[in-house]
């Protein structure tokens, strides 16, 4: 079984590196080089060729200011619209069956909040967000295929 370390206990790396004279002399001629690439680095590069109060895109895995992610997005079907903006959503998945390997149809529903006008029969796509009231925690991002009449 695992055992928890001691504080007076000795590990085997030292806690710190004793640093050798030739190496304190080389590690500000190792700096300078570091600081040359940040001031070349494409970030800088970008926002300086951009024009005064022009939206610079973020560099790859970093998030915007008020960046929300990738958030959970599904598409379903409107099953009810008897609600003031607010709509349920059936969205179906298949899922193989363990026992008998054929493919299940399963239903989720969704309720979400809806500001542009989905009606029954309408495929719409929803997004996740903070949660609107008790049961609401999606949102109608768009209407992708308007129901047959």
């Amino acid at each position: 079984m695992f055992r928890r370390k001691k504080k007076e206990e000795e590990t085997e790396q030292p806690v710190s590196p004793e640093v050798t004279p030739e190496a304190a002399v080389a590690e500000p001629a190792a700096a300078e080089p570091a600081a040359e690439a940040a001031e070349t680095s494409p970030v800088a590069t970008s926002e300086a060729a951009a024009p005064a109060g022009a939206p610079v895109a973020p560099a790859k895995g970093q998030r915007t200011k008020g960046g929300r992610g990738n958030r959970v997005q599904k598409v379903g079907i409107v099953s009810s619209d008897k609600m003031q903006k607010t709509v349920v959503v059936r969205v179906d998945r298949q899922v193989l069956h363990t026992k008998y390997r054929r493919y299940v149809r399963r239903t989720t529903r969704f309720k979400a909040h809806d500001e542009l006008g989905a009606t029954i029969g309408d495929r719409v796509r929803i997004v996740e967000t903070r949660p609107l009231s008790a049961q609401k925690r999606w949102r109608v991002v768009e209407i992708l295929q308007k129901a047959a009449k």
